[in-house]
């Protein structure tokens, strides 16, 4: 068993292809296809089922292979690091996940900071629902996480970022929307629009409830900017978290944003990782940049 045929085997099952395999290792399809069956060989093992409909379909032998080669690369790719030096131009790849709905408040700002302190240093990310990141985490898929820390799941652990506290969102014409704080209660008589994704409708509701208001639901959408352009249509008032530099929705629509008075509970935007496995040198630079360039901030 060498390190390039367990590269090869990553990649492989992370594409679901041979052949994208090749095109992202820049190698021929071949060289991957030799790489697989010497170490299938090896190891006395099938470690994939080539199927028409879904390419190749990891076995439950190389989904243990898999996890335990993840964990082996990670480990010989920090040796590497700490040889050359902390001051080393960070050169590979780091899978990231993130939380769906905060992936375009955090991503391109995080990004372009990675790209400008190590060029070399690609950034793969996977977007994701909690249930998905979580998965993506414990199965080695990814080296970390951009989320909300919607508290205890798995092995996980959660290092602050900034805080997100939620905030009334109205049609810019309402009459309340002037207002410098609003009670939950002087909304309760109208129609709420739900920003519901896995996660955030218990939130949502938990705050509504906390204020002594069953929320009259008109609609409800898995897309932030959904509910967005719906309030702005007047179809509603909402609550949300993030919110976007710009008053406009997509289809030209203007929106205002008005502070919550009552006591409701903030979210905390955090960096996630498997509790068990030591970071990666890659993992600790993304979270390090992270933290500065969020320090401070409320909302992003």
């Amino acid at each position: 068993m060498t390190l390039v045929q367990l590269r090869y085997f990553i990649a492989a099952a992370t594409k679901r292809s041979m052949t994208e395999a090749s095109i992202d290792l820049h190698v021929a399809q071949s060289a991957v296809s030799t790489a697989i069956a010497q170490l299938e060989r090896s190891l006395d093992v099938q470690l994939f089922v080539r199927q028409r409909s879904k390419g190749l379909v990891v076995t439950e032998a190389g989904e243990q292979l898999l996890r335990d080669a993840r964990s082996l690369l990670a480990q010989v790719d920090e040796i590497t690091d700490n040889v050359r030096g902390r001051h080393y131009d960070l050169r590979g790849t780091l899978r990231l996940a993130c939380y769906a709905p905060l992936a375009p408040f955090v991503l391109p700002k995080l990004i372009s900071s990675v790209q400008s302190h190590h060029p070399s240093l690609r950034v793969e990310v996977i977007e994701a629902d909690v249930d998905r990141t979580v998965e993506l985490l414990l199965d080695g898929s990814v080296e970390g996480a951009i989320t909300y820390d919607f508290g205890a799941l798995h092995n996980i652990s959660y290092e602050h970022l900034y805080t997100a506290p939620p905030h009334i969102v109205l049609p810019a014409t309402d009459d309340l929307a002037r207002r410098k704080r609003l009670r939950l209660s002087q909304l309760a008589d109208r129609d709420f629009v739900l920003l519901d994704t896995e996660h955030s409708r218990d939130y949502f509701l938990g705050i509504l409830e906390r204020a002594g208001i069953t929320p009259q639901i008109r609609f409800t959408s898995r897309s932030y900017e959904t509910v967005r352009s719906l309030v702005a249509r007047g179809h509603g008032y909402s609550i949300l978290n993030h919110i976007p530099a710009t008053d406009r929705t997509y289809d030209g629509g203007q929106l205002a944003v008005v502070p919550i008075a009552d006591d409701a509970d903030a979210l905390n935007v955090c960096f996630a990782r498997v509790t068990d496995v030591r970071p990666t040198t890659r993992a600790r630079v993304i979270a390090e940049l992270a933290r500065e360039l969020f320090a401070g901030a409320r909302t992003a």
